[in-house]
């Protein structure tokens, strides 16, 4: 370095001192001026040759360049009266070695104007940045508490309550429902509770992320642990949850090779990011979510036993919608008023022939396909009140809510049939058709997760799917 610096003519060197911070002075341990650049000594109203060996609070009022001299304490960015104005200035110890030998001093700003001007440019960043960081906070905190966990059925209240009472503890979690019945809800609402709410909540849908990037995804990674990986390196969602609450959604659908590494943090309370060498110690609380028989799984080594009693410390079942079909009304008054937000309208209700229809439905899909049905009547709605007219055909599945097939003509003994009678095969696949069709809603469109809920396989899926031209 030394040998760098020799290279550099002293002109050059001192253009550099004055580019590089407009106003310098250095002083030895005495406090005596070693330095003053052109630019401070104009400012000051003396000559460079005249301040060399003054003391410097003679040269510079009120400065306190000797004391820091004397103490080795850096003050950076202090206020410093001067001249009726105030400039911003920082003072180092110099340091040679171990020894101290002086200080250098350097002003940021040399008065109040230049900090405005400085602060105008700095400020739309430092809004971006707050409004990013609001944006992140709200993306890591629960959405949801137990006032809106909508429900008077006893099934239902027995697993709320039980939530609730559990919500203060740090134990694992598992909730077990069908899907569409809000496990996500009861996570949120348990953290909300918890004393954890004022930390993340991270949410993770295990079936949705590929095998191969799931590792990376929950226990993040080094920088340069594989092609395309970031500058610096990644933080995992259990380092983003540390002190709050992880909430694993369908980790039935999680790898045995994922699962033995999950166990290990259970175990452990501590990660290793992919391509690091030493673990990172995490407190996190752990909630579980799946709709498949876990239990079944283990027995047929799908699932690793271990796993499965670390996750299942606490229990909750969540009930479908057919199990508390009195509380049909209830939901689906809330979900009207979420949905009038959504579309901009008020005032909607839904006729007493509607609740009836609605239920004597089997519930599949169970809340979301609840959801569902009203966003699509909303959308179809005239009006102000939801009719048998809005609801989907397939709702007239049931006996129940089906017509009279047929009406008797006055002074005729002839059969007039309201719908037109079609061949077996044509009403099997229009069943089929309709079937895939809403699995495919429930689904998202994910087409794996749509044949999961039609209980057959892929590949049948997929030749159903062409076969009767479905292509989402």
């Amino acid at each position: 370095m030394n040998s760098m610096l020799e290279r550099l003519p002293f002109e050059w060197i001192q253009e550099i001192i004055n580019l590089a911070t407009e106003w310098i002075v250095v002083v030895n341990r005495d406090g005596r001026i070693l330095y003053m650049n052109e630019s401070y000594c104009e400012f000051v109203g003396r000559s460079a040759d005249e301040v060399i060996g003054m003391a410097v609070h003679e040269v510079i009022e009120n400065s306190r360049m000797h004391i820091v001299a004397k103490t080795g304490q850096a003050e950076v960015a202090e206020i410093h009266p001067i001249k009726n104005t105030e400039m911003v200035a920082n003072r180092y110890p110099l340091y040679v070695g171990d020894e101290l030998v002086g200080a250098v001093g350097t002003v940021m700003f040399r008065n109040a104007q230049e900090w405005v001007e400085y602060s105008k440019k700095v400020e739309p960043i430092v809004e971006e940045l707050n409004y990013y960081k609001k944006k992140f906070e709200k993306e890591l905190s629960s959405k949801y508490n137990f006032n809106q966990l909508i429900g008077e059925t006893p099934v239902f209240n027995a697993a709320k309550n039980l939530a609730g009472q559990v919500s203060a503890s740090s134990s694992a979690i598992l909730l077990f429902g069908e899907s569409g019945t809000g496990k996500e809800l009861f996570a949120h609402a348990i953290h909300d509770a918890s004393p954890r709410r004022n930390f993340p909540f991270v949410r993770v849908n295990c079936a949705s992320i590929p095998e191969h990037l799931l590792e990376s995804e929950l226990f993040g990674y080094e920088e340069g642990a594989f092609t395309g990986a970031k500058r610096g390196g990644k933080k995992g969602k259990f380092e983003i949850a540390n002190r709050g609450t992880i909430f694993l959604d369908e980790i039935g659908d999680m790898s045995l090779h994922m699962q033995s590494k999950l166990l290990r943090v259970l175990q452990e309370r501590e990660i290793e990011r992919v391509g690091g060498s030493s673990p990172i110690s995490i407190d996190v609380r752990v909630i579980a979510a799946t709709h498949r028989d876990l239990e079944k799984m283990v027995v047929l080594k799908e699932f690793r036993q271990d796993l499965y009693y670390r996750l299942n410390v606490i229990k909750i079942d969540i009930p479908p919608l057919r199990s508390r079909i009195n509380d049909l009304p209830l939901i689906a008054n809330s979900l009207i008023k979420k949905l009038e937000r959504k579309f901009h309208r008020n005032g909607i209700q839904i006729s007493n022939e509607v609740f009836q229809i609605l239920k004597s439905h089997h519930w599949p899909g169970n809340i979301r396909e609840l959801e569902n049905v009203l966003e699509r009547c909303i959308n179809v709605l005239n009006g102000k009140v939801i009719t048998p007219k809005q609801l989907p055909l397939y709702l007239y599945d049931n006996p129940i809510n089906q017509k009279k097939p047929f009406t008797v003509e006055k002074n005729t003994s002839q059969f007039i049939y309201q719908n037109s009678i079609k061949s077996l095969k044509e009403m099997i696949e229009e069943t089929e058709k309709d079937a895939i069709k809403r699995a495919l809603v429930e689904s998202q469109g994910n087409k794996i997760e749509a044949a999961k809920l039609l209980e057959i396989s892929k590949s049948t899926f997929y030749e159903k799917c062409k076969a009767y031209h479905i292509k989402n």
